[in-house]
């Protein structure tokens, strides 16, 4: 099939696009589809996690600071000191034996996640326990009696009520 950009290409990317409750599909050349910043690479869509790992871990992070390969650091690191479990059975299986194997391969682990998902640290969403800390408690106190003040102001004495109310359930939690 010839590539329906430059006409001139073999077509090896179709690319599906529905805009406006309408299908399109192009069939586009390599050099089409990168110019239209589409990925040209190779990758099997539907492939297991271990050849996932294997490819994740066999690039980059394997080659880093001892400057030798990926099986030579995979050796050098050991096997996790609680379970016995080895980095290269992790890779096969994908699979960690126990929470004592993160301290373990850390160093990969971190190198993994880093180019999985973009970063080794959690950037989502702050999770707040069912019993908040003193600080959070104060807080929400100060906010209960700013509210409680403005309520006075506006002659609102049933939300008054009910702020003093909330306020003496949290007081002695806090410390009173």
């Amino acid at each position: 099939m010839v590539c329906e950009n430059c006409g001139s290409g073999n077509a090896v990317i179709h690319l599906t696009q529905i805009v406006d409750q309408e299908m399109r599909t192009l069939h586009l050349c390599e050099e089409c589809a990168a110019e239209k910043g589409l990925e040209t690479s190779s990758v099997p869509q539907n492939f297991p996690l271990t050849d996932f790992l294997a490819q994740m871990g066999g690039k980059g992070e394997a080659e880093g600071a001892s400057g030798g390969t990926g099986e030579e650091r995979e050796t050098a690191v050991g096997p996790c000191s609680f379970c016995g479990l080895e980095f290269s059975e992790f890779k096969e299986t994908g699979r960690l034996g126990c929470p004592h194997c993160w301290s373990s391969f850390e160093l990969h682990l971190r190198g993994l996640l880093r180019r999985v998902h973009g970063g080794s640290q959690h950037l989502g969403k702050v999770y707040l326990s069912p019993d908040p800390s003193v600080s959070e408690r104060e807080q929400r106190l100060e906010a209960l009696r700013r509210k409680l003040r403005r309520a006075v102001e506006l002659e609102d004495f049933e939300k008054a009520a009910d702020l003093r109310d909330e306020i003496r359930t949290l007081e002695p939690a806090a410390g009173r």
